[in-house]
């Protein structure tokens, strides 16, 4: 559009345009480092794939969650059998997957259990703890929106906190046996989970991965063989929350938007973002324009158009305020 209208853009842009990042973004990952960053060298690099803090009210993210993906296979007999014949004889790999699931965390307290698992968890500063508080929160809204009776999470910390700052681990799938219509009394040969966990700044997700396999084996009974493997992950990153960069960020957000962005962090993850920081050595600006109700990850996502076209007019603003650096 600047360039229909004008015949020219005010800066450089360079555009890096990927496909992969929910299977690990490995390709991306190698890309930019492949020469040390050199044929993406820039000032700052600006991506759009996080969300506003409400409707109307623009958000500024320098903080986001790493990930470690995991899966457990738990394989018991060689071949599937009655339960009849064979109950009470044999481990079913299917009640071990669920000892091994029951001990990642405290039912109480929600407190991850795996050994040195928080150990570089870097803590919330002051001020963060206190610029959360300061935003607005409806605790029943939110239990609504998500059609759950309670909220829940570690003690000691607020839902926005959790959420935002604190690491987290959810089994996300569970298999094996029969799940047909009906019944079918089988003792399963094998089953398997799927477990991320959410990590924040300075956790490691190679190390976090080594520790989860290292603490399932210990708690894996006998009479089953356990094999634990690593799908894909990538490191938290807190980037930048000051500077002329974001100064402008802010500025053209808030002419567009009518509104001051807000700074907070998203418990979500992007693991090329702390690849660009550490590699190009630059600012990188999480300037989002979807909602939390998006419905991400789900059927019938959606995406907001008059946000849409206020994401293409702050992007433009964008460019003019960094022209003036």
């Amino acid at each position: 559009a600047m360039l229909a209208e004008r015949g020219s853009l005010p800066v450089n842009v360079k555009f890096l345009v990927e496909g992969e990042e929910e299977a690990g973004g490995q390709a991306i990952d190698e890309y930019v480092r492949k020469d040390g960053g050199r044929r993406l060298a820039a000032d700052c690099v600006v991506i759009s794939d996080s969300s506003l803090f409400a409707p109307g009210q623009p958000s500024l993210i320098y903080g986001l969650k790493g990930l470690c993906y995991m899966e457990i296979k738990v394989t018991g007999p060689s071949r599937d059998l009655h339960s009849g014949t064979f109950g009470g004889a044999v481990w079913n790999p299917l009640n071990a997957l669920c000892h091994i699931v029951d001990r990642l965390r405290d039912a109480e307290t929600g407190k991850i259990l795996i050994p040195g698992f928080y150990d570089d968890v870097r803590p919330l500063e002051a001020w963060e703890r206190e610029e959360f508080a300061k935003l607005p929160w409806d605790e029943a809204a939110y239990r609504s929106e998500l059609g759950v009776p309670e909220l829940f999470g570690e003690e000691g910390y607020t839902t926005r906190e959790r959420t935002w700052a604190r690491p987290t681990c959810d089994v996300n799938g569970i298999f094996g046996g029969y799940m047909g219509k009906g019944a079918k009394t089988v003792l399963p040969s094998w089953g398997g989970a799927k477990v991320s966990m959410r990590l924040v700044p300075d956790q490691e997700s190679k190390k976090i991965a080594n520790l989860f396999t290292d603490y399932v084996h210990s708690v894996a009974p006998e009479g089953v063989t356990v094999e634990v493997t690593n799908l894909h992950g990538g490191d938290p990153v807190v980037v930048e929350v000051k500077g002329p960069i974001v100064d402008a960020a802010l500025d053209a957000m808030e002419e567009i938007w009518g509104a001051r962005p807000v700074r907070i962090r998203e418990g979500g993850s992007i693991p090329i973002v702390s690849t660009f920081a550490a590699v190009l050595q630059c600012p990188v600006l999480l300037l989002g324009f979807g909602l939390n109700d998006d419905g991400l990850h789900s059927p019938n996502e959606k995406f907001n158009i008059s946000h849409f076209y206020n994401g293409i007019r702050s992007v433009a603003r964008l460019l003019d305020r960094l022209s003036s650096l």
